[in-house]
């Protein structure tokens, strides 16, 4: 019966009422996952001693942080779609092995992140500053956030499991705690309130770990109490080469698209590195205020795919085009009022996390800069997840490899000689996300237009 009812609504539903409907609760739940950083950066940022270099740290280890969300996503996703399908087949078997085996590989990426806090932070730091007192924080902070990753390894799968039988509610309950538990144990562990040691940053670490560590047992929670159609034995969790091939062959897109954007911040950091530890903070401070924006336009990707997908399955050319249509009109809208929130409010933004002089002054124009950018963007986001649901994976993939890799490392690059030389070239630097995102929409228009004279318009 839930499967016919959502059958139904998915082939029956108005399409802009379904959007919207399918859409919100993503957007919101991929905006959560921008809570953990930026609230971070926000207390760190205004601790009475080294406050900038404790940002500078946090930007140093985000991109790491962002490969741990892009390994949890993809894995995630690959559950989902399985799991849902395995379920909709009435295969209970099947669904619980998909269940067992998402547990197994949560297990075996939280040792990988363990051995990376202890054997790998060190490098890693190391490669992006010399600076002893950042390269100390950010190994703090980044240790840490490895070493007892366990809380968001296991919330990203568990998150999956309640979504892929409809119970998404319980998944954004759970996130919601866990930021919640976030912003007030931060200030009590960096500041030392309440009669607890002050820690700096290693308290936003903890605060962190802490939030992710609820929310990932809630998930556990939610999920053994709720999810009545998975069995949870023992026998399950045995690994089994292809149902976790199967996974994977799904959610590897999610995961080298998500990745993406890791490899992309990290040679950022290198680049601006040339330049100053200042230029560094301001990019990093930026790059976690607009995460909010983006994310909002990747929950509305993730509405866009399933939408098209199913109609496209369906073979129904009116409400494909609806779907694309209203699916890239909204994507636009957001990223519309992202862009008039952010050139309005630069300055007090930056003021939030108690930047001043140069820093400031950087963040400042790189907000006024790169959101120029937004629209382009949002419409990149938007076919990316228009080329998945049409079948054309490679077309979204290169979309990706061009707007975050192509067009920004090599642009940037040659910027930065420019900047190191006069610090009045710098606003080229922060041209290169205008850049890469216009010519990246060019492209993807061109790939459009090709699927829909080869595919949408041969549609019944």
């Amino acid at each position: 019966m839930k499967q016919e009812e959502t059958k139904n609504r998915m082939g029956t539903m108005p399409v802009n009422k379904l959007m919207l409907s399918m859409g919100l609760p993503m957007v919101l739940s991929m905006m959560l996952q921008a809570v953990y950083n930026i609230v971070d950066s926000a207390f760190v940022s205004n601790m009475p001693e080294n406050g900038e270099m404790a940002l500078n740290a946090l930007t140093l280890a985000f991109p790491v942080q962002m490969l741990m969300v892009a390994i949890g996503i993809g894995t995630g996703v690959g559950t989902n779609a399985l799991l849902a399908k395995s379920i909709g087949q009435g295969n209970r078997q099947k669904a619980s092995q998909v269940a067992g085996n998402a547990i197994f590989l949560a297990i075996v990426i939280y040792v990988v992140y363990l051995l990376f806090g202890i054997f790998g932070v060190k490098p890693y730091i190391a490669s992006q500053t010399q600076n002893e007192q950042i390269k100390a924080m950010a190994e703090d902070y980044l240790g840490i956030c490895c070493v007892i990753s366990m809380g968001i390894v296991f919330f990203n799968i568990f998150e999956k499991l309640l979504q892929a039988t409809g119970r998404s509610i319980y998944s954004t309950i759970a996130q919601v705690v866990g930021a919640v538990i976030n912003i007030i144990f931060d200030p009590i562990l960096i500041y030392g309130w309440l009669g607890m040691p002050e820690l700096g940053v290693r308290g936003a670490a903890y605060a962190t770990v802490i939030g992710q560590i609820a929310s990932g047992l809630m998930g556990l929670i939610f999920h053994l109490k709720y999810n009545k159609e998975i069995e949870n034995k023992l026998c399950y969790l045995k690994p089994s080469l292809r149902t976790i091939g199967e996974i994977y062959t799904i959610g590897l897109p999610a995961i080298i698209a998500q990745a993406l954007m890791s490899l992309m911040t990290y040679g950022l950091n290198i680049i601006l590195g040339k330049i100053g530890e200042s230029v560094v903070t301001a990019y990093g401070l930026y790059y976690k205020i607009q995460q909010f924006i983006l994310f909002a336009a990747f929950g509305l990707r993730d509405a866009i795919t399933p939408i098209v997908s199913f109609n496209h399955g369906m073979r129904s050319k009116k409400r494909v085009q609806e779907g694309i249509r209203y699916g890239m009109s909204y994507t636009l809208i957001v990223m519309a009022a992202g862009l008039i929130v952010l050139e309005l409010f630069a300055e007090p933004f930056a003021a939030v996390f108690g930047l001043s002089g140069e820093t400031k002054n950087l963040c400042v124009q790189a907000i006024r800069i790169v959101s120029l950018s937004f629209l382009f963007a949002g419409a990149n986001i938007a076919y990316q997840g228009i080329f998945q649901a049409l079948d054309a994976g490679i077309q979204s993939l290169v979309i990706s490899v061009c707007r975050q890799i192509v067009f920004v490392l090599p642009v940037a690059w040659g910027f930065s000689l420019l900047a190191r030389q006069s610090m009045d070239y710098m606003w080229l630097v922060w041209l290169t996300f205008l850049i890469a995102e216009g010519v990246s929409v060019i492209i993807g228009t061109v790939f459009m237009l090709q699927i829909n004279k080869k595919v949408i318009k041969k549609l019944a």
